[in-house]
Formats: C-alpha cells, structure tokens, sequence
C-alpha cells in the first residue's frame, strides 16, 4: 500500500506541550488566534491509500475477465463476450468509487467500506444480465454468475486485508485524523478516553475544549491543551485540526452546535456529534424529519422475528458441523486431560442463559477437580474489579488445562450447548448464578438474549476486560444485534485467538 506514514503536518511541528493544572495555561492562551484553513484536501495518505485500492481493483477486474476469456477460446475482438470482459477493467473501479467505497469516512472502520462494495457487486451483475438481455448479446454465463460475484468476494478479501493493514499503522500513529473535541468535561473525557482505545478508528485528539469550572481537570486527566468553548476554531487552527467532536450536553448544544457548524463553513474541518446515547449504533440510528424539523429516531432493539429465526438455525448447522469436523481434535483434548489429571474429562457448571434460565454448560476441564472449594482461599489474589474472579497464575489450573485456554480450546464443548439451544455462536458471556443475583437492572439486559461461545468481549481483551468494559460491551451487542455484527466477531474471533491475548 502507498500509505504516508505520517500524520505531522507543516505548522504543527511546534506546538506547545499539553496543559497541566500546574501551569494553568492552556492552548487557547498561547496560540495566536488563527483560523483554519480553508478548504483543507484530504490528507496525503487517503489520496495514496485510495490509489493503491484502486489498483488493487483493476488488477482484480482484468483477472476476472481474463479468466472468462481463457474459458472461452473462440472469443475475439468481434465478439460482445471479448469487450464485455475488458469493460470490466473500467466499469468495476468506476462503479467502487460511485458507491462510496473510495469515501475516507468510510476507510478504516464500520460496515459502510463492506456494504458499498457489495452495492456495486450488486449493480454490475444486474446491468451485466439487462444489458445482455435488452441488446441480445451473447453473453457467457461465467461471466455473469462466476466473474462478477467472484470479482465482488475478492475485492471485499482484499478490503479486509487493506482495513487490517490500515489499523495496524494506525496502531501505531499513523494515517490519522486530528480531532479537538467539546463538551462538558466529564463526557469529553469519556469521548478522549474512548478515542484512545479504539485507536484503529483514527481519530489522535490532539486538543480539548471545556467549560470553564472542568479545564483543569481535564487537562490534568487527558494530556491534551486545553481551551474554553469559544476557542474551538483558535486550536483547531493551531492544531491543524481536520475534524471537531462535540460530545451532547447542555452547553454544546442547539444554538452552540449550529454556530460552530456556520463557523465550520468553508475550512474543510469535519464536524462529528456523539449523540448522547451511551451505545445506540448505527442500525437503530435514524434522521427523521418531521414538517422540516430532523429529529433523532431510536428504533427500539428487536428481540425476535425473522433474523432470531436464521440466527437459531445458523447456530445450529454450524455447530453440528463444528462437531464433525472437530471430532479428532474433541478426542484428542478429551484424551490429554484424562491421561494428565485425575478427575472426569468435562467440567459441567451452571450458568443462566437467556430470560434467567439456568442450563448446564461444558467445558473441558482445565483444572483440577476441587477447584471450586478453593476460591474463597484465592479470593487475596483476585485481580478482577467486578464481579468475576480472575487470577493471572492460577494454581489450580492444570499444565494441559493452561494449553487449552491460551488456545480456547476447552471452550469447545460448548458446541453441544449451541447444537442443544441454550447458547448461541455469538452473544454476551453466560454468567454464573451469583453474579446474576447482584446484576442491577441495566446489566440485567444481558440475559435478553442467549449467551454466546463467542462475543465483543472475546475479540476484546477477554479476561484483561475491566469489569465496566465487559458489561458495556456485552450491553452493545444485545442493543446493537445483528447478523452481519455476528459474523464479523466470528472472523475476530479466529483472530483473538491465535494471539490467546487475555487469555489465562
């Protein structure tokens, strides 16, 4: 990828270092009043990261029609089959960036990148059959029902590949955006802090503005400079800032949002609004307008209907076929822990699934047999900071049992409660009855649906989760469900995985 691996730009390279409350200066104090610039481009990494996309789908194209073309020997330039494969060279880039999938905004993250190749895919092949029947050429099927969707599933594969590739400079500060965020101080900290942990989003804030009585305390507690809320244009023009993140409360709102979005007019700086409802995502987001006045629609979360009906069954194929495959590594692990520790092969516990209701889950046992009656001896030693018990270096886990979880293989048994129906594939972790009895209401939702062998919180950070973090995670996925949702953590889960990150 052609990627500029920078993100310091010129004017930037001596800004002043972030307030402390020692100091009691801020940003806004130091910089001269400067004003953004105008109409800023996009920065150079997009420009060589679209490019390099955009090659990427040429080439892909041009195999495409390549390979019709190789399936059919008799085509020659006086045939509509020849042009038609070699318009694909020209169509499908066109078509890509047509849809959107060349958008920055959509470079990186979300399903926005995903859903528009998917559009175009969608649009080639019913343009390639109207367009074949309309002017009754002689088009080959392979070209319509192999060459296009096959072109499509490779595209969204090298998308993927360029999305990780893409996170992992950005990891490492590379290929952002610079990002000044507003609010009161409580809820821009939470915007900071949210900002920082999911770096592969990137957005760097590089400055903040508050309220008067929180800029202290949030230049103290975030590192960053930090000015009041008429002083957003002053730092972003210092910073050369490319986007503004106001977080929802009293003082940013209505008229205050509407001026700095006229302000905004012309520099090119993006305006993005955190609406104020901790973990509503976009498919339950809606714009709508009532006699010209656009209000925020929160669809409420569906908990039945069509979609529940094919998850259940997708559940239950994939788990029966899970089963097959994985019956010599099932045999295997079940004969390690037999032959290594005295005790039975499964560890069966209860745990409460969806609408409270106790099941029995399995798991191969990684410990040893009295493990249980050993806790409240350990409990000095637990590290977590809710309601679980964590340790790091437990001694009651057995040496093959250490092996299973780094490669979560003991959690395969957990196939015959999916195949049973008391768990999904994918959904919260199953809690046991103790911590279900102190769940306040709020964390209660959590058994609105069944709990799953895999979930957000597998893919990130497993047992390194904070408490608060597991239950917001898991509160997300049940607010926020969907089919396409599962199958993207089913992919992050192989990945979780193989680098047994959290697990212990």
């Amino acid at each position: 990828m052609l990627l500029d691996h920078s993100t310091v730009r010129p004017g930037t390279a001596s800004c002043p270092p972030a307030t402390t409350a020692s100091t009691g200066a801020t940003a806004a104090s130091a910089a001269p009043a400067s004003r953004p610039r105008l109409q800023a481009g996009a920065a150079p990494w997009v420009d060589r990261y679209s490019l390099a996309l955009t090659g990427s789908e040429v080439l892909a194209a041009a195999g495409a029609g390549a390979a019709v073309l190789a399936g059919h020997p008799d085509a020659s330039p006086t045939t509509s089959l020849f042009w038609a494969s070699v318009a694909l060279v020209v169509v499908w880039p066109v078509l890509l960036h047509a849809t959107g999938a060349h958008a920055e905004r959509v470079f990186g993250s979300g399903s926005d990148e995903y859903r528009a190749v998917g559009t175009a895919g969608f649009v080639l092949l019913a343009v390639a059959g109207f367009v074949s029947y309309a002017a009754d050429l002689d088009l080959s099927r392979a070209l319509v029902v192999v060459a296009v969707p096959s072109l499509t599933l490779g595209t969204l594969l090298g998308r993927f590949a360029a999305r990780c590739a893409l996170r992992g400079l950005r990891a490492r500060g590379r290929c952002t955006k610079r990002v000044v965020v507003v609010g009161r101080g409580a809820a821009a900290l939470e915007l900071i802090e949210r900002l920082r942990q999911e770096r592969f989003a990137g957005l760097e804030v590089v400055a903040a503005c508050v309220t008067p009585d929180d800029r202290d305390r949030v230049a103290r507690t975030a590192g960053v400079s930090v000015g009041g809320l008429d002083d957003v244009l002053t730092l972003a023009g210092h910073f050369d800032a490319d986007t503004i993140a106001v977080t929802s409360a009293s003082e940013t709102a209505s008229q205050y949002l509407r001026s700095l979005s006229w302000r905004l007019e012309g520099t090119g700086i993006e305006l993005l609004v955190a609406p104020g409802l901790i973990e509503v995502a976009g498919p339950r987001l809606h714009i709508r307008p009532f006699e010209g006045l656009p209000l925020l629609s929160v669809e409420q979360p569906r908990f039945e209907g069509w979609q529940r009906v094919v998850k259940g069954g997708l559940d239950r194929a994939v788990a029966a076929v899970g089963l097959l495959l994985l019956a010599p590594v099932l045999l295997a692990v079940a004969a390690a822990v037999k032959v290594t520790s005295p005790g039975p092969v499964l560890y069966r516990q209860e745990r409460v699934g969806v609408n409270g209701r106790a099941f029995t889950m399995l798991k191969f046992r990684s410990m040893v047999v009295d493990a249980d009656r050993q806790v409240d001896a350990l409990q000095a030693q637990n590290i977590s900071d809710g309601l679980l018990f964590k340790m790091r270096i437990d001694p009651r886990v057995t040496p093959v049992g250490r092996l299973l979880r780094r490669l979560s293989l003991d959690e395969l048994p957990q196939l015959f409660n999916v195949l049973g129906g008391s768990m999904s594939l994918v959904g919260p972790r199953p809690p046991l009855p103790g911590e279900v009895a102190r769940y306040d209401a709020s964390v209660s939702r959590r058994l609105l649906v069944k709990p799953g062998l895999t979930g957000l919180w597998q893919i990130s950070g497993r047992s390194d989760l904070p408490w608060e973090e597991a239950v917001r995670l898991d509160l997300r996925y049940v607010e926020n469900w969907s089919l396409a949702m599962d199958l993207l953590i089913l992919t992050k889960t192989v990945r979780a995985v193989v680098s047994s990150s959290g697990a212990y």
